[in-house]
This record gives C-alpha cells, sequence and structure tokens, in this order.
C-alpha cells in the first residue's frame, strides 16, 4: 500500500467546473492524520481470490441481475432501466464474473477493476484483507497526489501534450464505441503512485451523502464533458450502499 503522509490539504473546488449542487465546495482546509492506500482498484483477481477463500456471494448475484451499459447488453435485459440515464439497463446474470451479463466473461480481465459490486460488497472484502473503504477526505487527498488545487492528479489540463491520461469517454456520447473498463495500471501514476484515480471506475468510499447514499468518486469510463464532467479530484456523486453497476469499483485503504 502507499502511505499517503498527514497533516492538511485544500478539499474541493469552487472554479467554473464545480458542481454546487454536489457539494464540491466551499474549499476548506482539512486534517489527516497518515493513512494508506492501495494504489490500484480491487481488481477482479483479487476479488476472486476473496470470494474462493470466503464463499462470499455479492448483493448482484444475490439479487440476480445488476446494470450494464446499453451498448454491451445484449442477452438477459430487463425492463428497468434508469430515466436520467437511459444508457443503463438492468440484465439479469449480469455480475462480477459476468460483467455484460450471460455469456461474458472476466476470463481476459484479470487485472481490470472488480466491477457490479456495492458498497456492502465492498466493505467485505476490504474486511478480509484487513483494510477498510477510504474516507472521502482519505480518497481526495491521495487522488491529489500532492498537488494543490488543481483539477486533475496531473495538473489543470485534461490531456497534456495531446496525450491521454485517464479513461473516460472518447467521441459523441453514447453513441460512440466504448472500451469500456482497462487494466487497473493503465496510464501513469499520480504523485503519490496511485492509478486511475479519475476515470476507469468510480469508487467507493466509507462515508454517507446522506441518510441513504454513501458517496462514490473519481468518475468513469461513461463520464464526458457533455453532461458529467465529474473525472476530477474534487467531483463526487452518490449511489445507495446495495447499487452495483459495470462502472463502479474501489480500492482500500488502512
Amino acid at each position: 500500500m502507499v502511505p499517503i503522509p498527514g497533516g492538511t490539504f485544500l478539499m474541493g473546488n469552487e472554479d467554473e467546473y464545480a458542481r454546487p449542487g454536489d457539494g464540491e465546495g466551499p474549499v476548506r482546509e482539512v486534517r489527516l492524520e497518515p493513512f494508506r492506500i492501495d494504489p490500484v482498484c480491487v481488481s477482479n483477481a483479487k476479488f476472486a481470490a476473496f470470494v474462493k477463500a470466503t464463499g462470499y456471494v455479492t448483493e448482484a448475484e444475490r439479487i440476480g441481475w445488476s446494470f450494464v451499459f446499453r451498448q454491451f447488453a445484449s442477452r438477459g435485459v430487463m425492463d428497468a432501466t434508469v430515466p436520467q440515464a437511459p444508457w443503463w439497463v438492468g440484465v439479469e446474470g449480469a455480475t462480477w464474473r459476468s460483467p455484460e451479463g450471460p455469456g461474458s466473461s472476466i476470463a481476459d480481465r484479470q487485472n481490470h477493476p472488480v466491477v457490479h459490486v456495492s458498497w456492502h460488497d465492498a466493505g467485505a472484502y476490504a474486511s478480509w484483507a484487513g483494510k477498510r473503504l477510504p474516507t472521502e477526505a482519505e480518497w481526495e487527498r491521495a487522488a491529489r497526489g500532492g498537488l494543490e488545487r488543481k483539477r486533475y492528479p496531473w495538473g489543470d489540463e485534461l490531456a497534456p501534450g495531446g496525450r491521454a491520461r485517464c479513461n473516460i469517454w472518447q467521441g459523441r456520447f453514447p453513441t460512440a464505441p466504448s472500451r469500456g473498463t482497462m487494466p487497473v495500471k493503465s496510464f501513469q501514476p499520480n504523485g503519490y503512485g496511485l492509478y486511475n484515480v479519475v476515470g476507469n471506475v468510480w469508487e467507493w468510499t466509507a462515508d454517507a451523502w446522506d441518510a441513504t447514499h454513501k458517496v462514490i468518486r473519481g468518475g468513469s469510463y461513461l463520464c464526458h464533458d457533455s453532461y458529467c464532467n465529474r473525472y476530477r479530484v474534487a467531483a463526487r456523486t452518490a449511489n445507495t450502499p446495495d447499487s452495483a453497476t459495470g462502472h463502479m469499483g474501489f480500492r482500500c485503504a488502512w
């Protein structure tokens, strides 16, 4: 795990990219004790080791379905959609083992982040591993990589020198072809040695958004400026703790 020094940092954002309704601001000074955090999200291989050792069954497996990006769904599509986000569909049999539903597999994605895991599932893995989920403040401190008041883990420019630094949506959303998740060590790490803290998959944190939701951070491969620029270190949103989708994962802290 990567050691993150204790001390104060400036958390949040108030610039023109901020989403006030998401509670990004005000920018405030936060003090943290030293902690450690995984340099990468938990991969399919690591989650499989946990399941093999414990026999754990995820919530999506118990419920029997999960949300899949419509472009990836072919079999098992249900009459379950998200009104504000019609690119999501419920798919019977979609789980961490079969991310797109029946017939799909993680055989060639062992080093990709595990998805279709709920907040409860992430917590169960963390406990088994002798770790925990990071708090929201810890997550942002680590994601910033030692930089202050920067938009991304590497600075203010999304693609320095025209080179992509994270896995977000490319082309017109949601019709352009998507590549989905990428390996957990894609792109360059930030100043603390953390990979893919923005883009690729949303990451569960320990903190509550409100009485019924938990905070998720970092954005995913589905984020695009046209509707969601939450692939910034200060950006935040939430989901219910029993929710599972094809673009949510997690990393652990200690």
